[in-house]
């Protein structure tokens, strides 16, 4: 009822296929001709015109061929001719120089136009059925930085990279100069619909609302579903999925919790006199529907069903999910579809993976926040290049 067909697209199996045969069906997937358009300056007089889109090209293959810096990219350039040629470069000319790169590069960030291409790629695979839409996964990814560590108090004035801090499976305490990656994925694919790029101490939580405003709200799509772990547990963040008409399916974060209402579970199960937690029997609307676990042969009750109900169908409770927002949901907290759902929560921490171990997200060489943005937004779009490249190929191969 709940859950989407597994994703046609494999990132892993997108890696198999020989390099240079990539990145020909990779150039394939992109249009870049407007946005090197937009790149265009007056040139000094006598100086020979850059090839922008092909400088705009290797930006983009630098992620997949693990190229994380301008030198590097320059040295690749020089050094292998069948690159240079897909890239667009004539073979007869050197390769452009660091500046040129690093200048381009600035331009790309001052123009905005990394995020502009990443949007119009979402919209291409949401249109050509890759990407789902209906559920998504939100969580943060940590990286560090490519500048000099400061106090905490001197990070702030400048909204650049800051001290973050967070705790491994073991309970450890783990501390990083850097920033957050947050974003949202669609589960179906894996792929990104959205991202924004914090300072490290930025909380987790504070950057639900946003992801959610933009996928719904630009995008206008039809969200159903979002999965979150236990760091964006607050109520804000359920008011605001119930406002865009989706189903917030959040991990409790217990630390610090009180008890629960009387006659209630901590995970918003009702309890019957006897104190048994009652059975979930579905919904209607917003309501919950449980019944008594003893007429179920849930629990063997002393007092049988007599005690609570007349009725040999035992005892019904219902609850309206605005009465509390946080405990519960549709489907109910714990049960077989409620965890279904919470467990594609996985797919945004693969992406997550990709981008850091595959692409070249966890090396960053530029500095200040907006040139970290507009590196991890190249990245995001080797992610939605390579889907589209891979849909493409496998169309032609049914045609053929």
């Amino acid at each position: 009822m709940y859950l989407l067909q597994k994703s046609l697209f494999s990132f892993e199996q997108w890696l198999e296929i020989e390099p240079s045969e990539r990145l020909e069906l990779f150039f394939s997937a992109l249009d870049l001709q407007q946005y090197a358009l937009k790149l265009k300056s007056p040139s000094p007089r006598g100086a020979k015109p850059i090839n922008r889109e092909a400088i705009l090209r290797a930006l983009l293959a630098a992620p997949l061929e693990g190229i994380s810096t301008f030198t590097r990219l320059h040295k690749r350039l020089s050094g292998d001719l069948r690159f240079r040629y897909q890239c667009g470069f004539r073979l007869d000319e050197p390769a452009p120089s660091i500046a040129t790169f690093s200048r381009v590069f600035g331009s790309v960030v001052d123009k905005g136009l990394a995020k502009e291409l990443f949007i119009d790629l979402v919209s291409q695979c949401k249109e050509s059925g890759i990407i789902d839409g209906s559920h998504l996964a939100i969580d943060s990814t940590a990286i560090g930085a490519y500048e000099k560590k400061q106090p905490k108090s001197r990070s702030q004035e400048t909204g650049n990279a800051n001290w973050g801090a967070k705790y491994d499976t073991f309970g450890n305490k783990l501390t990083w100069f850097g920033y957050k990656i947050h974003l949202a994925v669609d589960t179906l694919s894996e792929l990104p619909v959205s991202l924004e790029v914090t300072p490290a101490h930025v909380y987790d939580g504070e950057m639900a609302i946003p992801l959610m405003k933009d996928v719904i709200e630009n995008h206008h799509w039809k969200v159903n579903f979002v999965m979150m772990d236990a760091g964006y547990d607050q109520v804000k963040n359920y008011e605001a999925a119930r406002t865009y008409g989706a189903q917030a399916i959040v991990a409790l974060n217990r630390r610090g919790e009180k008890e629960p209402p009387a006659g209630m579970s901590s995970n918003g199960t009702p309890r019957c006199s006897m104190g048994y937690d009652m059975v979930y029997w579905g919904s209607d609307g917003d309501r919950l529907k449980f019944r008594c676990p003893h007429t179920l042969g849930k629990v063997d009750c002393p007092l049988g069903t007599a005690a609570c109900s007349d009725s040999s169908y035992g005892m019904v409770v219902k609850k309206n999910i605005a009465e509390d927002v946080r405990r519960y949901s549709i489907p109910h907290r714990n049960t077989r579809g409620w965890t279904e759902l919470y467990n594609e929560r996985t797919s945004v921490e693969r992406c997550n993976s990709r981008l850091k171990d595959n692409l070249t997200v966890n090396d960053v060489h530029v500095r200040g926040i907006e040139k970290v943005t507009a590196y991890v937004y190249l990245n995001a779009i080797v992610l939605l290049a390579s889907a589209l490249a891979m849909r493409m190929t496998a169309s032609t191969q049914k045609t053929a």
